[in-house]
Parts: C-alpha cells; sequence; structure tokens
C-alpha cells in the first residue's frame, strides 16, 4: 500500500458537484492498493498515518500525530498510485490491485484509522473526484508498506 499524506488546514471532496467529505486541520491521504496488498498492510498504514509526527509543537516543526492533537483524515482512493511511467509515455497501471480487491482494503483502512482514534471523512471509491486542499507547509510525505510476496489477495 501507499499513501501520499499531506498536511492541510482544510480539505474537501467533490463528486458531479456535491461534497461527499471535507475536513478542517488533518491530513489529506491519498491511498492507493497494490496487487498482493492485505490486512497485515491496511493495519500497519493505518498505525503509520494515525502516529506519523508532522505536526508542531510550539517548539519543533514536526513532533505531534493526528492521535495527539485530535485531528481528522480526508482518505481518498487513489489508483494511480501504483502507475509505473518507466517505460514510454503512457503509464502502466499492473501494479494497482484490481477494483473489487481494492475497496475493501481501502473500507478497511478507514475503518482501522476510526477505530484507533481518528476522525475520518472520505471521498467516494471509483468515482471521479475533485480534491482542493490547502497544504500547510506545504508539508507532503509518501508511506508505503510493501506487500510481502505469498501474502495477501491476488
Amino acid at each position: 500500500m501507499k499513501a501520499v499524506i499531506q498536511r492541510v488546514t482544510r480539505a474537501s471532496v467533490r463528486v458531479d458537484d456535491q461534497l461527499v467529505g471535507e475536513i478542517e486541520r488533518g491530513v489529506l491521504v491519498l491511498l492507493g492498493v497494490m496487487k498482493g496488498d492485505g490486512e497485515r498492510q491496511v493495519l500497519k498504514l493505518a498505525r503509520d498515518v494515525a502516529t506519523f509526527r508532522i505536526f508542531p509543537d510550539g517548539q519543533r516543526p514536526m513532533h505531534l500525530s493526528l492521535l495527539d492533537l485530535n485531528l481528522a483524515a480526508l482518505v481518498v482512493s487513489q489508483f494511480t498510485l501504483a502507475a509505473d511511467g518507466r517505460k514510454g509515455r503512457r503509464p502502466s497501471f499492473d501494479k494497482a490491485a484490481p477494483p473489487d480487491l481494492a475497496r475493501p482494503l481501502v473500507e478497511r483502512f478507514v475503518a482501522e484509522l476510526r477505530e484507533l482514534g481518528v476522525p475520518v471523512s472520505t471521498g467516494r471509491f471509483q468515482a471521479m473526484m475533485r480534491v482542493e486542499l490547502v497544504n500547510d507547509g506545504p508539508a507532503t510525505f509518501v508511506l508505503e508498506t510493501p506487500a510481502v510476496p505469498g501474502e495477501g489477495p491476488r
């Protein structure tokens, strides 16, 4: 699994001009599910996102987490994070998990964040979404939990 995490002062997502999710201060999580990902990757990445210390504490610029500050996450599934652009001029998405395998893992990721105590808003799986954000910093990070060969759905 791969997550691009952006520290935000606010973020929202719309589908067909309808607001489907929004948060104030927190993080926007663009979440990509790869072939071979499973429960282990979901649980680790959710814990990593919830406890990643990227917020200032008044003395240090990056010392507190979402959980420390009771901040929210806006989770938006994004299969394009699986893109491989090494050949030609068109990306390959061969590494992306198919939708029937990715959807339950995205839902499980959201559920795990909530179980950890993070308020979560979401986009809509497989929809054309318009995401707006005010990046705070800017501060953007990439977290990955690689699939273990032989584990997870295929």
